[in-house]
């Protein structure tokens, strides 16, 4: 009886075990990106002029492709409308294929979903471009109600009112309407929301710096590189740079010792990234002066930068090592462009939600990239304004203002000009377009528009919890902010809203650092002339605070005679206490943290918290 007993059991528990293998496999595949068989999905209308749709995404870009195949695993009716003759974009036609990852504290991936599958499948973060165009034409194509139209561009909106319900498109020199009940606009420049009537500001143009673009980039290929060499050299010759068996980069020792044609042109540090056939990709020359949303302004700077190209080889056959055989194979069919539009979203994510590690409640993707913004002028290296540990992005952000049926993904969606210096990277723009594509059907299952879900919880936490079953990475660090506290954080904030302070990838805010008379000069200036529109009045002071402009660490005496001339004050009549007292009663300074010694040297706390009291009065009327 007992060994009947202890046979059942163990039966009962080989059954067991079997069962919960089977459920963890079920519950493996439910959660990784592959999803349900797509086979279960009936198929979506063949691209036709007219045809209707669940979910019409608007550009093949990663974040388009992702947009799609989110959609598309839900079941809807979904198509993917591309200029191209192909997938990628920017990965493919703009040869951009060295990733920009994001990890966390622990080095755990943050950009997971669809990116995390391509990721995979093209074998880690430096990838070759024709293997990369296969595999996101076989990740739509798995999806039979996923339809694609090729060739084919986007030509103006169909608006109801503030609803967008589709667009005319071009193929084949014919135009062909597409209607949807959702539309998701991935396009690298926003297109089809700018053309819907959704504000935007291009560049800086949110900073006061109007004309104010980062450099764009033509990816050019070489062969004939002797990659063990090149190895050799790095870390004993070249002590500037990195390299592994499909990358290297840094170089910028050699960089700078290139003599361009022409100013709008310049070689920075170099990613060099191998190709399956030995040919490197290099990613290294800057493009100065170039509209974006000009196609005679981007062409012009394709002919201008491959005129160079001859000679960039040339260089470097004579001051790379392993590059003495090198030969020029050609350039990428298109530029990579930083930087266009930034469209006006129900929120733009600020530079402060990035490098203080905000998470929302809205949140629906992950991000850790640095604050890189390439140079924007000859003038300029580029800045590094901070690297966060982790930040998220809300999901109010892909919500543009105005328009309602629409959101938009990618590195024009509802970022500020310096927080896109991080979440504009393609792997935060692959998740963000997995969120669309979650939030687009789930929309069309409770009948609510984008609006409607934004404002409220419990839709935003379902749509989260979609997303996780997905594959997606929400997780909340709780990542506590040490300067929260501190005296002067609302004046760090202002002048890192206003990119008046770069922290590098240390983030040193140099709160303790004593600040010089010239930064002050500058940080007060540009502080009024990009938050406070007041250029008349620095060009009005500027001759009587000329004598900032000279080196040296600023005391507080002579801070506070700077402040008071912007506020009409004539400050050349008032001893150094005086103008202290005079600039504390103001509240321009403050005197209960720092102590009114006006021999006393002016930190960076001390700079921040008086630029941001000096706009403030501004604001109010109180200048002459």
């Amino acid at each position: 009886m007992q060994g009947k007993k202890r046979l059942f059991f163990s039966l009962g528990t080989v059954i067991l075990l079997i069962a919960l293998a089977g459920w963890r496999v079920w519950a493996w595949r439910a959660t990784t990106s592959s999803g349900p068989d797509p086979s279960q999905f009936p198929p979506a209308p063949t691209p036709a002029a007219g045809a209707s749709y669940d979910v019409l995404v608007v550009g093949g870009q990663p974040e388009g492709v992702a947009a799609a195949i989110a959609a598309a695993r839900q079941g809807a009716k979904v198509l993917l409308v591309e200029k191209r003759d192909g997938l990628g974009g920017l990965f493919t036609y703009g040869w951009l294929n060295f990733i920009d990852m994001n990890y966390g504290p622990h080095y755990e991936l943050l950009t997971r979903g669809t990116f995390q599958e391509f990721y995979r499948r093209v074998h880690g973060s430096v990838f070759d471009v024709a293997e990369a165009k296969k595999v996101l034409a076989d990740m739509v194509g798995r999806y039979p109600n996923l339809a694609l139209s090729l060739n084919t561009s986007f030509k103006e909106p169909i608006l109801e009112d503030n609803k967008l319900v589709g667009i005319k498109a071009v193929k084949d020199g014919r135009e062909m309407p597409f209607y949807a009940s959702r539309v998701i606009d991935a396009t690298q420049n926003a297109d089809v929301a700018a053309a819907a009537g959704v504000p935007y500001t291009v560049g800086a143009e949110d900073i006061g710096e109007k004309d104010r673009r980062q450099a764009v980039t033509l990816v050019f290929r070489l062969g004939g590189v002797d990659w063990q060499a090149l190895a050799r050299a790095v870390g004993s010759q070249i002590k500037d740079a990195k390299i592994s068996d499909r990358a290297a980069w840094g170089f910028g020792s050699i960089a700078r010792g290139y003599q361009p044609s022409t100013p709008r042109l310049r070689l920075r540090g170099f990613n060099i990234a191998r190709q399956d056939d030995g040919s490197v990709f290099i990613n290294a020359l800057q493009i100065f002066g170039v509209d974006g949303l000009s196609a005679a302004s981007r062409e012009e700077a394709i002919k201008l930068a491959q005129r160079e190209l001859p000679a960039i080889t040339d260089f470097l056959r004579s001051h790379m090592p392993g590059f003495a055989g090198a030969r020029l194979l050609g350039a990428a069919p298109e530029l990579y462009i930083r930087e266009t539009r930034h469209i006006k979203a129900l929120y733009q994510l600020d530079l402060n939600d990035v490098l203080f590690n905000r998470y929302f409640p809205d949140a629906i993707a992950l991000g850790s990239y640095p604050v890189d913004v390439q140079a924007t002028s000859p003038e300029d290296t580029g800045y590094v304004y901070g690297r966060p540990e982790v930040y998220s992005i809300p999901f109010r952000s892909l919500v543009p203002e105005k328009i309602d049926n629409l959101l938009v993904v990618g590195r024009s969606a509802g970022y500020t000009h310096l927080a896109a210096g991080s979440a504009r990277v393609v792997p935060i723009g692959m998740a963000t377009g997995d969120a669309a594509g979650v939030a687009a059907v789930y929309s069309l299952q409770v009948n609510k528009n984008f609006r409607e879900l934004a404002a409220s919880p419990r839709d935003i936490k379902a749509i989260q919890d979609k997303l996780v079953k997905m594959g997606a990475y929400l997780k909340d660090y709780h990542i506590k902010n040490p300067l929260e506290n501190h005296w002067a954080f609302e004046g760090l904030k202002f002048v890192n809203h206003w990119g008046l302070i770069v922290a590098g990838y240390n983030n040193d805010w140099k709160l303790d650092t004593p600040i010089s008379r010239i930064s002050f000069y500058y940080m007060t200036a540009n502080a009024l002339k990009r938050a406070a529109g007041r250029a008349d009045l620095v060009a009005a002071r500027a001759e009587v605070l000329k004598p900032y402009l000279e080196g040296g660490n600023l005391n507080r005496g002579d801070a506070a005679k700077l402040l008071l001339t912007y506020l009409g004050v004539d400050a050349s009549t008032l001893d150094p206490g005086a103008a202290v007292a005079m600039a504390g009663e103001k509240g321009l300074l403050p005197l209960e943290h720092t102590g009114s010694d006006p021999a006393g040297a002016v930190t960076g706390a001390e700079a921040y918290y008086a630029t941001e009291r000096l706009c403030a009065l501004l604001a109010k009327g109180s200048s002459s």
